[in-house]
């Protein structure tokens, strides 16, 4: 049962991964080709990503997991007759137990090395490539598109920086529209930013209101550029590329550097390690689900239906559970809440399974005259 387990989980991981990474793959394409980025640096970005999805994909892998091979074992009557020989259920899940805490060793490996680092050195590669003035206009031959509204081209690039034969078309204005066109134009960087000084070319303004045209011929012409970049996030690491050490122990510099509270990151510090418990618990609520009621012609969809409502209740245990402890860091320990109200459950649903005469109804004896 555990091997089953391990095999089911890591191919309905995998398949929950490369869903989720084509999906997110699609965008990154799209948003760094666009940039004019190699495609090493999109195989960089997609790789810094992975960690993140994966810590999203292995606790719904686990629970699917546990789902078809309890209801596969069900449906040979190899649980029944290991229940037959006197196993109760408890002992039965200890396959399912003993998977789910692979899972948490997998997952605490991501939650406090793998993807705060990944995180880290992604914001890092995004502000290099954001500060890459090159990289986001200089892209000979083709359209670029910075910012909404706002068009760039240029025929060819020096070794040495020299752009060839420039055009520029700003559309963002509600009166007129503005076009630049250059046959030379250099990049000059000055303190916080970039100037575009263009040599011998013309400036085309359409005026909106009445569709009047204005050329202006200039020999040398200054535009900031700045603007046409996304801003740069300034400042320094976010709460989530902290190791979980510096979580649990914030100091007044680490408070002022990341732009959040004490509170905050102790209940994120402590959510890390519960997080690492939810792979377990999902598988054992999958297999505690189904081996709640008896045989059934039209399969298992109750039971199913039923976990995922039980999934559902742990998440929302999560959600009440961390918002109130950032907000208070004395609250801390409700980090936990989503761990202990499912192990909570699973034992309910393991010690009813066992007992399925608890809840129905007997039926009334008379005593006749």
């Amino acid at each position: 049962m555990l091997s089953q387990l391990i095999m089911l989980c890591g191919f309905f991981g995998l398949v929950l991964v490369l869903v989720y990474s084509i999906n997110r793959a699609v965008l990154l394409f799209d948003q760094l080709i666009a940039d004019g980025q190699s495609a090493g640096v999109f195989i960089e970005f997609t790789a810094l990503t992975l960690p993140a999805v994966i810590r999203l994909a292995l606790p719904l892998a686990a629970f699917a997991a546990a789902i078809y091979v309890t209801n596969r074992m069900t449906n040979d009557s190899e649980l029944v007759v290991v229940q037959a020989t006197g196993y109760s259920l408890f002992r039965i899940a200890r396959p399912v137990l003993y998977f789910g805490l692979i899972v948490a060793l997998l997952m605490s490996l991501l939650m406090h090395f793998l993807v705060p680092r990944s995180a880290a050195q992604l914001a890092l590669r995004q502000t290099e490539i954001a500060r890459n003035v090159t990289a986001r206009l200089l892209t000979p031959g083709t359209f670029t598109e910075p910012i909404a509204g706002v068009t760039f081209y240029i025929r060819d690039l020096s070794p040495d920086g020299e752009l060839f034969d420039l055009f520029l078309s700003d559309t963002r204005g509600t009166e007129d529209q503005v076009t630049y066109t250059a046959s030379r134009a250099f990049l000059v960087r000055e303190a916080d930013d970039t100037q575009l000084v263009m040599l011998d070319g013309m400036v085309q303004t359409l005026r909106l209101a009445d569709q009047r045209l204005f050329t202006t011929r200039f020999a040398e012409l200054s535009y900031n550029v700045g603007g046409l970049l996304a801003p740069v996030a300034q400042g320094g690491r976010r709460a989530s590329h902290l190791s979980t050490w510096d979580l649990l122990h914030p100091t007044p510099a680490l408070v002022a550097e990341t732009g959040s509270s004490a509170a905050r990151m102790i209940a994120d510090g402590h959510d890390r390690f519960s997080q690492s418990l939810l792979g377990t618990v999902a598988a054992l609520i999958g297999f505690a689900t189904l081996m709640v009621g008896s045989y059934s012609r039209f399969g298992v969809w109750r039971q199913i239906v039923a976990a995922i409502a039980l999934i559902v209740v742990v998440k929302a245990l999560e959600t009440a559970g961390l918002n109130a402890a950032r907000a208070d860091a004395r609250l801390w320990f409700l980090t936990y809440l989503p761990g202990a109200g499912g192990l909570v459950i699973v034992w309910f649903l393991l010690f009813w399974a066992g007992r399925p005469y608890l809840f129905k109804r007997r039926p009334a004896t008379g005593v006749s005259a």
